[in-house]
């Protein structure tokens, strides 16, 4: 054994010194290395407090709240087709959330016993169909493209569900009959459950609510009010249906209080808030211990993988407009025209990317102003915000490597065929 090790050992530290010693492509590196360091830290300040650590709670609440005959009833392989497929397709017009916010909700339902095609569908509309986006595509990029990215996005989701159901049938009804075997004990009652998770959704699309314009924008003026207000309904709620000491929630009001009058902004105060109910549950015990646990269990999974991911896409792809490792101008010439090649290049593009939620509107405006075709763009559109390589990193942990390939490839494939057909025929 020792006799393998030495070698490889020395061919590693021979690899290491080389490198070190030439420095290729000198310039590019170091490019990449601070477009990684700046793109996690904008990640860890604008995505994690306000966007993940919310639906790591949702994430919990399903798998603890939500009986897995709910899920199966709607979600699972007994469900009508119409039915699973189409709540699944049309989560997104409700949840503002990128393609790593919606890992933890995504995870929830599919080990809850949600089948592998509504999963994927959930999977990828609910960081594809935002309604915001949407609107804010028609309005910067032309009304067609908005209309083509609605339909493109509901029909893509739809077929990419269809799609995974069948590759992996087999594999599924395995999967899934242990579910159907186990006795699921009676919950608490279903107006609680339905009125709990309405709460927890409201904070996180209130504290994830952008500027927008019009309506949305008069909406943004009451964010943090309208985020005050399904907080304490949260704390009224806790105290009455979990059993919550109502010193814990008076502690929490107080730690609240006392963070955003000494740092304004809400982060430190949001985070105090989440650190003193945690507290809360695991001491209260019961229902509430386990709502904790399950929400710690999936951050602790999925967090270190995605910053891992977060590091490697600024590495290479860099944030929008900053040059990282690979040139933006390379990526700019490469979609030009409405060609297979141009619309495929963009959709692998995007997959790879990582886009927080609205961002790659702007992020298109500039590539369609340096030439990049009509049906790239939307390629890019329904491929970008839906999956990324910090995803792709989670998904795997949860579906394998097998199944995370054919999602990733069937994205590719729809975003690309679905784009090459706007631009042929709308693309004049």
């Amino acid at each position: 054994m020792k006799g393998l090790k030495r070698p490889l050992e020395v061919g590693l530290a021979a690899v290491v010194f080389l490198f070190f010693y030439f420095f290729p492509a000198r310039e590019r590196v170091l490019s990449g290395a601070q477009e990684a360091l700046l793109l996690t830290h904008w990640y860890a300040r604008e995505h994690v407090i306000f966007c993940l650590i919310p639906a790591f709670f949702i994430a919990g609440a399903i798998s603890v709240f939500v009986s897995k005959e709910s899920v199966m009833r709607y979600l699972g392989p007994q469900a009508p087709k119409p039915l699973a497929y189409g709540v699944a397709s049309v989560s997104g017009t409700i949840l503002a959330v990128c393609s790593c916010t919606v890992l933890p909700l995504f995870a929830g339902i599919y080990l809850n016993g949600a089948g592998l095609g509504p999963a994927t569908t959930f999977l990828y509309s609910g960081p594809a169909i935002n309604v915001l986006a949407i609107v804010l595509t028609a309005r910067v990029l032309g009304a067609s493209l908005g209309m083509a990215r609605a339909v493109g996005a509901i029909g893509a989701s739809i077929l990419i569900g269809l799609f995974m159901a069948l590759l992996f049938r087999h594999e599924e009804r395995a999967r899934l009959a242990e579910f159907a075997l186990e006795e699921v004990p009676e919950g608490r009652p279903l107006w609680q459950s339905v009125l709990f998770m309405a709460t927890l959704v409201a904070i996180l699309i209130f504290a994830t609510w952008g500027h927008g314009t019009g309506l949305w924008a008069k909406i943004y003026a009451f964010k943090w009010k309208l985020v005050a207000l399904s907080a304490a309904a949260l704390l009224v709620e806790l105290y009455a249906f979990f059993g919550v000491g109502l010193a814990w929630l008076l502690a929490t009001v107080a730690v609240v209080a006392f963070f955003e009058g000494l740092f304004p902004g809400h982060a430190f105060s949001f985070l105090s808030g989440v650190a003193v109910l945690s507290l809360a549950l695991w001491r209260t015990g019961g229902e509430a211990r386990e709502w904790f646990e399950s929400s710690y269990w999936l951050g602790r999974q999925i967090l270190p993988l995605l910053f891992a991911g977060v590091l490697a896409a600024g590495f290479f792809l860099g944030r929008p407009g900053h040059e990282a490792f690979i040139p933006s101008r390379l990526v700019a010439e490469l979609v030009g025209g409405n060609g297979l090649a141009a619309n495929f290049f963009a959709a692998i593009s995007g997959a790879f990317m990582y886009f927080a939620t609205l961002t790659e509107v702007p992020i298109l405006q500039g590539l369609i102003g340096a030439g990049m075709g009509k049906g790239p763009a939307l390629a890019l559109l329904l491929a970008g915000p839906a999956v990324s390589l910090p995803s792709m990193l989670v998904i795997r942990s949860v579906l394998g490597t097998k199944k995370t390939a054919a999602y990733v490839a069937l994205v590719v494939v729809i975003s690309t065929l679905c784009g090459w057909f706007y631009g042929h025929v709308f693309g004049g």
